[in-house]
């Protein structure tokens, strides 16, 4: 099977492409633009690959991506690539309207073209999976999880964005039959993510002793999902997914904030012994604007119909997580000094 992987060079993108080289032995086309949050050396274990491609191509390039469609021919798309980080998106929401619908639109259009030329066999096969986020659904209460009939109320412009996306991903399976399925995931962690998320960031700041910005009171609740969980079950779609169907995954590690940032500290302090409480960093400051309160996912429908199901725990994936960012400063070194340095992110800017 040949994947093309939109956004490859990005977290939960790269870990795609390792799952899908390394473990399934699939050949791989990867194309990213490289904006600031890719980084190419998220796949050095891919190096010497032949099944491995690389393509520098923007989703919003039309000409780009249909001559990638025609010199590489694959089978199936997982569509990952997106501006993601709901901060920058306060500041800046341009960049999200053009990346995350109008790039996905020339995405469905070229893939529409290319589907309507292959032959019968290849059409049953082919599949074209859009990945999105629980964050479409809006905010929930104390209590009640996120299914994927659940109406959509994005609160942010890169929330809006993707269910956007994710309304034109639809579309195409309805009008044009693309043989799309839509997943919806909680928040992702794990090894290679870059240092604007809560807990790359949370993580780097405590190795360098700078404090740790936590938003309003910490109380704001998510579910956690680490990556190479989120690319397995993005791998199951190829093959057992059904085209017009969506999907969500959730790790079942629901906490607060406050509470990622606390077990953060804790384990640095386990893996690092000897220095000052790290939990002395933490550092309140004023609450994101539109912060959503409460996600949770319903991720029954995935353990039925595909026999997914996380495998690491919270616990686990942070340990692993702050080890690695610990054994791993030759990678993030450059974007944590070069790109983002951790000043705060999500202020809007004023119109003049």
């Amino acid at each position: 099977m040949r994947v093309l992987v939109t956004g490859g060079a990005g977290f939960i993108g790269s870990a795609v492409c390792r799952r899908l080289v390394l473990a399934h032995r699939s050949a791989v086309i990867n194309i990213d633009k490289l904006t600031y949050a890719a980084n190419l050396h998220s796949l050095d274990e891919l190096a010497g690959e032949p099944a491995y491609a690389f393509e520098q191509v923007d989703i919003c390039d039309r000409a780009g991506v249909e001559r990638v469609f025609a010199n590489y021919e694959p089978d199936a798309i997982i569509h990952l690539a997106a501006e993601s980080h709901v901060d920058r998106s306060i500041t800046g929401p341009s960049a999200f309207i053009n990346t995350n619908i109008v790039g996905t639109y020339n995405l469905l259009e070229a893939a529409r073209k290319y589907y309507d030329r292959l032959t019968f066999e290849r059409r049953r096969m082919f599949r074209f999976v859009h990945v999105s986020t629980d964050e479409v659904y809006g905010s929930l209460g104390a209590t009640g999880l996120f299914c994927e009939d659940t109406p959509y109320r994005p609160s942010s412009p890169y929330s809006a964005s993707k269910a956007a996306s994710d309304h034109l991903a639809h579309a195409w399976f309805k009008t044009y039959d693309l043989p799309v399925i839509i997943s919806n995931c909680s928040n992702n962690y794990g090894p290679y993510q870059f240092p604007e998320k809560l807990i790359p960031l949370t993580i780097l700041n405590a190795i360098e002793g700078k404090p740790l910005p936590v938003y309003g009171s910490g109380s704001n609740v998510r579910d956690w999902l680490y990556v190479d969980d989120h690319a397995d079950a993005l791998v199951s779609l190829l093959t057992q997914g059904q085209p017009g169907e969506k999907y969500n995954f959730g790790g079942n590690s629901e906490r607060s904030n406050l509470d990622v940032v606390e077990l953060i500290c804790d384990v640095l302090d386990q893996l690092v012994p000897g220095r000052a409480s790290t939990r002395s960093l933490i550092t309140f400051v004023n609450d994101r604007p539109g912060h959503d309160l409460r996600y949770a996912i319903d991720a029954s429908k995935a353990h039925h119909e595909l026999g997914w199901k996380p495998t690491k725990t919270f616990e686990e994936g942070i340990a692993q997580t702050v080890q690695w960012y610990l054994e791993s400063r030759a990678w993030w070194e450059v974007p944590r000094f070069n790109v983002y340095g951790g000043t705060r992110l999500g202020l809007p800017e004023m119109q003049h």
